[in-house]
């Protein structure tokens, strides 16, 4: 996004005319004139705010800045510059009908993600992800195959969590079973991100990107699959470079047996009966996604009211006797943590996360109203062609977040066919793989790998990571051949 918003302000130097065509309407083919706003000094400011804060979103790391305040102070200052823009030409009600669009857009997207953060949430009270690790570091697995095991569950895993989440899952596993083998450990957090982004791209609930592709109806639920064979070679020429790299050893075996919390499996079944309710509102009722979502949160918070039951059934059959034969309580506050606790897992969902997606909407939002995204659809997609254009969103997501991105051209809404939009779908979400700092799954693993998962031992097999791109759009080529 970065790169794209200054190849349009070089662009400005050549373009001086006031007024130009965009083509907005969901590929219907309407045509709206757009305001060319880019050579004044409000849009200029907006540029320079958006960019300002999204260097403190990259320097997250480092300056210990929560990622969600920079964009949203941008975020809110680009829109008093739109208010004041729009007034002084006469339209202030334009102003007023553009952000109410945008948060229109975004609460839909913060509610579907709410309910599938809740569930992952609660899937993790009740040990479900525990059970797994413990399952896998304690099979006494070479550390080859750990590598293969952990890369294809994450691969799998992916399409339904979010990749962040597989991510820490599979690379808290390598973690526990390599021990102080950091060359291990390294190549196995590659292989995770590179699986868990090229696992999240073929499903509507594995990435941002591709929620929002579904959300917009750009692509519909089932034609996600179109994307599978790509992605999964995407993943696979990687690791099957990195594999040689590994040794046969075996790990010491570990016994730490974690069984699952009452109502475990009841509340995984819960979430995929979420998932279908949301996709047969999109497909069969023509409603909203999110609205489908927070139906199946009701399941969750009916549920959950079960489980509590059935917990203070056991802490009153399980409470010691006292003086007397009276049965002596826990004060709450001892016992809080063994009860299922719908609202605390509401309010635990990463808040900082979803008020990001607000700033970085609303921040593409106002940056569309002075015409940037307008100029760069033209410049950009007429004059590269999609299919160059669409390859560029990827690279350009290994450097800035694949959400900006994404979000930016679903705004420009360039006419593009199915095809398309499932290779653009693509690139952006296996992209991020070629750096560390592209996709939310790198940066969150070399967090919890700290000085051994690192930005340089990524950047030493981003050459075998960008073979495996190159060869994912051949894929997408080949078995889309007649949508190009």
């Amino acid at each position: 996004m970065l790169k794209a918003m200054l190849l349009a302000i070089n662009l400005l130097l050549l373009t001086a005319t006031p007024l130009f065509a965009a083509s907005h309407g969901g590929g219907e083919g309407a045509t709206e004139v757009v305001r060319n706003l880019t050579s004044t000094g409000m849009g200029w400011t907006a540029v320079i705010l958006f960019v300002l804060a999204y260097v403190l979103v990259v320097l997250e790391e480092t300056i210990h800045l929560r990622k969600s305040k920079p964009v949203m102070l941008a975020a809110g200052f680009i829109w008093i510059l739109v208010g004041i823009t729009f007034e002084r030409l006469g339209t202030p009600k334009a102003a007023e009908i553009a952000i109410r669009h945008n948060l229109l857009e975004y609460a839909e997207l913060m509610l579907f993600l709410l309910s599938a953060m809740t569930y992952i949430n609660t899937m993790e009270d009740r040990n479900v992800f525990q059970a797994l690790r413990s399952w896998l570091v304690g099979r006494g697995f070479s550390l080859r195959v750990v590598f293969w095991v952990t890369g294809l569950l994450a691969f799998v895993i992916s399409p339904l969590a979010d990749n962040l989440t597989t991510a820490l899952l599979m690379g808290a596993v390598v973690m526990a079973v390599a021990g102080d083998n950091k060359k291990f450990v390294a190549l196995s957090c590659i292989n995770i991100v590179v699986a868990a982004n090229a696992g999240g791209a073929y499903s509507p609930f594995g990435d941002i990107t591709t929620l929002m592709v579904w959300q917009k109806g750009k692509i519909e639920f089932i034609q996600f699959l179109d994307i599978f064979i790509p992605s999964l070679v995407n993943w696979l020429v990687p690791a099957i470079c990195m594999s040689f790299a590994i040794g046969k050893q075996f790990p010491k075996p570990l016994k730490e047996a974690v069984k699952m919390r009452f109502g475990a499996k009841r509340v995984i079944f819960l979430f995929l009966l979420t998932i279908v309710t949301a996709v047969s509102f999109h497909n069969y009722l023509d409603l909203p996604p999110a609205a489908g979502m927070m139906l199946g949160l009701a399941y969750l918070g009916i549920f959950s009211y079960f489980i509590k039951l059935h917990e203070d059934r056991l802490a009153f059959h399980d409470a010691p006797l006292g003086a007397g034969g009276n049965l002596e309580f826990p004060r709450p506050a001892e016992v809080s943590y063994q009860h299922l606790d719908f609202m605390r897992k509401v309010s635990h969902a990463e808040w900082d996360t979803l008020l990001f997606f607000y700033g970085v909407i609303m921040c593409v939002g106002g940056l569309a109203q002075f015409g940037y995204l307008a100029l760069v659809s033209q410049h950009i997609y007429t004059g590269l062609g999609a299919t160059k254009a669409n390859i560029l969103v990827g690279i350009i997501s290994s450097v800035v977040d694949n959400i900006p991105v994404m979000y930016a051209v679903l705004t420009m809404d360039p006419v593009m066919h199915l095809g398309q939009w499932l290779l653009v779908t693509l690139t952006a979400g296996v992209g991020g793989s070629l750096l560390s700092i592209g996709s939310a799954a790198g940066v969150g693993l070399m967090g919890t790998a700290r000085g051994t998962y690192t930005f340089g031992s990524h950047l030493k097999w981003t050459p075998v990571i960008a073979l495996g791109y190159a060869a994912s759009i051949w894929t997408m080529f080949l078995v889309d051949t007649h949508t190009f």
